[in-house]
Order: C-alpha cells, then structure tokens, then sequence
C-alpha cells in the first residue's frame, strides 16, 4: 500500500499572503520534511499540486485536486490544504463520490513555526487514512469529520461539525 499525499499549500507550508499578486513564486512545500522527520515508514509519494494560501482556491483549483485524485492509482489519499476553504475543497471533493479515502488537513500554525500543530495533523491523516472506509474527510483538532459536516469556526479556531 502507497499512500499519495497531494500538497495545495496553506498556512501548515507557512503560506499566508491577501492578494494573489503577493503570492511567492517558487515557494517550497515543508511537507516532504515533515515526513522525514516523523520517521513514517509507510510507503508514500508526494505531488506538489498548488501552493496557494487557501482564500485563493477556487474551483478550477479543486477540479484540479479532483483530477489528481482520480488519475492517480493510490486508493488512499492525503491532502495538505490551508484551513480557510478546507470544508468547500472537501464538499467539492465529496460529491464527486470517489471510490478512494481521501483525508484533507493543515495546520492552524504554521510547520516552521514554534507550537505547530502540522506534525500532529499528518500523523492523524495518516491514521485515518488507512482506517476508513472510502469517503472524503477533514481531520483537525484531533477529531475526524466527514465531508458534509464540517466547518471552521473562526472563533475558535477550530474545526467543528456544521449541523
């Protein structure tokens, strides 16, 4: 079993800018570090997709994700994602019924950063994503929600069930 991590940027790749015009040009993901330094020992590959803060995905963006998660052979799927539109990604994604586990997180401080919580987050991705059935989720704050009932608050800053 490989699991494919899909990377789209967001606060968890130290990637906040208001304006598109602000976005860095060659910015490097943290993920792939993240993974060598939590030691994982499943086998993984890795696809930087974006590497956008997430106010700026939009739906041409999300087709995008959706295409890479159909193409690629893996069943299980991990999705980096900024936390801001993580809910409507994960909607997008769940009403397309993919016949694959996919388990969309980021971070709410960022991985270079001092109290991070990334390398918790991926840890519980990855959990998640060879327990569970097929489906699409969000795993935040320790907890695991399903596509339809999801949401930031604000707040908070949490992820939380929407009904």
């Amino acid at each position: 079993m490989t699991i494919k991590f899909i990377i789209t940027g967001g606060t968890i790749d130290d990637l906040e800018y208001e304006f598109e015009k602000d976005a860095p040009q060659k910015h490097k993901s943290l993920v792939p570090d993240l993974l060598r330094q939590s030691k994982i020992t499943l086998k993984y590959s890795i696809d930087e997709l974006l590497q956008k803060d997430s106010r700026h995905i939009n739906d041409e963006d999300r087709e995008l994700v959706y295409q890479k998660c159909l193409e690629c052979s893996e069943d299980k799927i991990v999705i980096t994602h900024g936390t801001m539109t993580m809910p409507a990604t994960a909607k997008y994604l769940g009403q397309k019924n993919i016949p694959k586990t996919i388990v969309l997180l980021g971070a709410m401080i960022p991985a270079n950063k001092e109290n991070s919580d990334a390398l918790f987050n991926i840890g519980a991705a990855l959990s998640a994503v060879q327990l569970l059935p097929h489906g699409v989720y969000i795993t935040m704050n320790g907890k695991i929600f399903l596509w339809n009932n999801v949401k930031k608050n604000l707040n908070k800053g949490i992820f939380e069930t929407d009904k």
